[in-house]
């Protein structure tokens, strides 16, 4: 029995590690999306690339690194990092996670949509 165990606890120690590697990738993953939205919708809102940049780390950890784009309209924040935890020194990922969103600040043209014609015996008051 105990060549057993003495054979089968690394291959136990090994799953267990890397669960909780897999785990704390899924976590940070995670904090990565919601910085990416919550940058994405900042820059949205006419903040500049510094103001986005310490939301975005406020969110995701100082070690978070931001990328911000602009294409047509259209503005975009990649947020990426590294996998924290016990089993982060031997595994290093790097993930990923980017947001787009529409300008809300840019001068598009107003379209007016004319509401129905009153009546001609409806009178206003």
């Amino acid at each position: 029995m105990t060549a057993e165990f003495a054979v089968a606890l690394p291959a136990v120690i090994l799953v267990l590690g890397l669960l909780l590697a897999g785990s704390a990738a899924g976590l940070t993953q995670l904090r990565l999306e919601e910085a990416a939205r919550g940058g994405a919708r900042a820059l949205a809102r006419g903040e500049d690339a510094a103001a986005v940049g310490g939301i975005v780390r406020h969110l995701a950890g100082d070690s978070a690194r931001v990328a911000v784009a602009s294409d047509a309209g259209w503005l975009s924040v990649t947020v990426s990092g590294t996998v924290h935890g016990a089993v982060a020194p031997l595994v290093p990922w790097t993930l990923t996670a980017r947001a787009w969103a529409r300008s809300e600040t840019t001068d598009a043209p107003a379209l007016f949509v004319p509401g129905p014609e009153p009546l001609p015996w409806h009178r206003s008051a």
